[in-house]
């Protein structure tokens, strides 16, 4: 191709990778898999699903090692064992659950029992978030929290101005509309690396109970697992290195050719085959693989197997029923003679 044809086609070239740019930057910006993340300090790369307990579905096959159940925490002195999974609802039937509503009791990731009731401690979470150097997880919108008030109008430590009004007058203070906002049960989960919890069947999990907040509505947990160690920095399902040089080797095989082709066309004025960028150089190429083709091929004919015919007739010193020459030479003559007859 001539220098001409080489800067029209330069233009196209820089349009195609411009474009060859912002997709792979559309890649990266990619909404992460859910249940993961990358630790800003270190790069490390987080992956909580496999710690998510999900029942197989129905005839689908069910692995020895396969839990049935969700995880669960001891609460000692709270008086009530709590139930949680990750990244996932709960597997347990709930049923009735204090203050949730019933289409979203299938969302409970985390609950206990208590007095007979079921209340619930958040909704489902995909989303980890690190806090300094800890690997966090909330779970909110749960049931209901205890009303502080009632609790310390029953217990009788009000203050002295709310009951009898304020020191200035001595009158009682007017009743104020109180706003009615409901507060709600939330968790708190750190995650702790622990590599002795490593099994390559199945990710064992210890969930600890940590506390709760006097009003019960805020709870903690810590759940310690080899997947909280992290592991290579990167994101599943971004663009390798072999994809990009292949893509860009592509683009520019098109701009070589369409470039080349608009140039013959346009300038030369070129029809035909001939409107190929470097035709001579291509038919050139294309007539030496044929030949090359055509020789090998001819050269391995020679060593086919071929029928017998008439130039394979037995002679002399053959086995078998064979006629000498001499003999052969008289019954030719005889044969003349009768034809001159």
């Amino acid at each position: 191709m001539r220098l001409s044809s080489l800067s029209f086609s330069f233009p196209y070239l820089l349009a195609l990778l411009s474009l060859l740019r912002l997709t792979t930057a559309s890649d990266d910006r990619k909404d992460p898999k859910p249940c993961t993340t990358i630790s800003p300090r270190t790069g490390a790369y987080y992956d909580l699903s496999p710690m998510a307990v999900v029942l197989p579905e129905e005839g689908g096959k069910v692995r020895k090692d396969d839990r049935n159940q969700s995880w669960y925490a001891r609460g000692y002195d709270y008086g009530a064992n709590f139930t949680i999974n990750f990244c996932a609802p709960v597997v347990e039937e709930l049923g009735h659950v204090v203050g949730v509503s019933r289409d979203m009791v299938g969302n409970v990731s985390a609950f206990y029992r208590k007095d007979g009731q079921v209340f619930s401690l958040g909704q489902l979470s995909t989303e980890p978030i690190f806090r300094g150097r800890k690997l966090v997880m909330n779970y909110t919108d749960g049931s209901p929290c205890e009303d502080l008030d009632r609790r310390r109008s029953l217990d009788g430590d009000e203050d002295e101005d709310d009951r009898w009004g304020d020191d200035e007058g001595g009158k009682e203070k007017e009743d104020k509309p109180r706003k009615s906002t409901v507060r709600r049960k939330s968790t708190l989960i750190s995650f702790l690396c622990d590599q002795e919890s490593y099994d390559s069947s199945r990710p064992k999990v210890a969930v600890s109970f940590v506390g709760w907040s006097p009003d019960e509505c805020a709870y903690t947990f810590e759940a310690r697992s080899h997947l909280s160690c992290g592991g290579l920095a990167k994101q599943p399902e971004s663009t390798g290195p072999g994809a990009v040089f292949g893509l860009i080797a592509v683009i520019t095989v098109c701009v070589y050719v369409l470039g080349g082709i608009a140039y013959q066309r346009t300038v030369m004025h070129q029809r035909g085959w001939r409107q190929i960028p470097n035709y001579a150089l291509w038919a050139g190429i294309v007539s030496f693989v044929s030949d090359f083709f055509i020789i090998m091929f001819s050269s391995c004919a020679r060593f086919m197997p071929r029928r017998r015919g008439y130039n394979q007739l037995p002679s002399e010193g053959r086995r078998g029923r064979g006629i000498n020459r001499e003999e052969e030479n008289g019954l030719i003559d005889s044969l003349d003679e009768e034809w001159n007859d």
